[in-house]
């Protein structure tokens, strides 16, 4: 896909970004200069957003965001809409960037994934052709030259843990898809993962450890399975003791004011992309969710 021109004189970016409530200030500044560790500038910016329901997110201008970053990729994780349903705000400010939507087969308001590229991809595909986890519209690959693109929305283990054996297998057929992709081109994976890996990446693991979905043994055993498998978790290879670092606030108890958080929303990559990472950034302070969004910095080609 073709790459932007290194911007060499730009401000370094902070890991966390500064917006107002309702979208992102006009003073927002979503600049870098980051670079390799061999110094080559980036030059492809992806970005990942679990909406909580792309229509409030819209009506919390939420979507004014998206010029604001100006992603080359945005993928975006429980939609809650059909692609017929998008509000006319939204289509306006993704104006140019090719769409491709999915949602579940029944129900409606729940789950779904979109993902919109600037560059047309060569090949999209739905799911992970398994027939019992690709019906509620949780997983998008696009193929590019040089990587494929898969945004997912994982399913959550469920209040009381419920749905805890399902994730399992989930998460076993997931990984088999993304080494199957692996052998053909690397593989840049974004989005709401619904786990959080080890305890830096929840404000309180001792009282959520296998009590809470997303921070049980297994769900984190699961995580370390698909690293081992030739991924990496690229904010922690960047910033492995970095602190109070979340992608998720519960709506409730003012979580999110006083920062106690997750660290849900990732961007794992191949093994064979890491020296092209340049940054991952948290925009902790984006406002339209109860998720916020994550930015990928990578330098892609020669």
């Amino acid at each position: 896909m073709p790459k932007r021109k290194a911007a060499g004189d730009a401000k370094e970016s902070p890991k966390k970004t500064k917006a107002e409530v309702g979208g992102t200030s006009s003073k927002s500044d979503f600049s870098s200069n980051a670079k390799t560790k061999s110094g080559k500038h980036w030059n492809l910016k992806i970005a990942s957003w679990n909406v909580d329901g792309l229509r409030g997110t819209v009506k919390k201008n939420g979507h004014a965001y998206i010029p604001q970053e100006d992603p080359d990729i945005i993928c975006l994780q429980e939609t809650k809409c059909t692609d017929k349903d998008v509000p006319k705000e939204f289509t306006a400010a993704v104006e140019g960037y090719h769409g491709y939507w999915y949602s579940p087969t029944e129900k409606k308001g729940y789950a779904g994934t979109a993902l919109l590229s600037k560059t047309k991809p060569i090949k999209v595909t739905y799911g992970i052709g398994v027939e019992e986890h690709d019906d509620e519209g949780r997983v998008i690959t696009a193929e590019f030259d040089d990587f494929y693109m898969v945004t997912a929305y994982v399913p959550n283990a469920g209040r009381g843990l419920v749905r805890l054996d399902y994730r399992g297998t989930w998460d076993e057929a997931f990984t088999a898809y993304l080494k199957k992709l692996d052998k053909k081109k690397p593989v840049v994976l974004c989005g709401d993962l619904n786990v959080a890996h080890n305890e830096i990446d929840l404000k309180n693991p001792k009282s959520n450890k296998n009590k809470t979905p997303g921070f049980t043994d297994q769900e984190r055993e699961g995580f370390t399975t698909l690293l081992d498998e030739g991924f990496k978790d690229s904010y922690r290879e960047l910033y492995p003791e970095e602190t109070d670092c979340y992608t998720f606030w519960s709506y409730m108890g003012g979580a999110r004011a006083k920062n106690v958080g997750w660290r849900l929303d990732y961007f794992v990559l191949s093994d064979r992309l890491m020296p092209q990472l340049c940054d991952n950034v948290i925009r902790s302070e984006v406002m339209g969710s109860d998720h916020c969004p994550i930015v990928l910095l990578l330098a892609m080609g020669k």
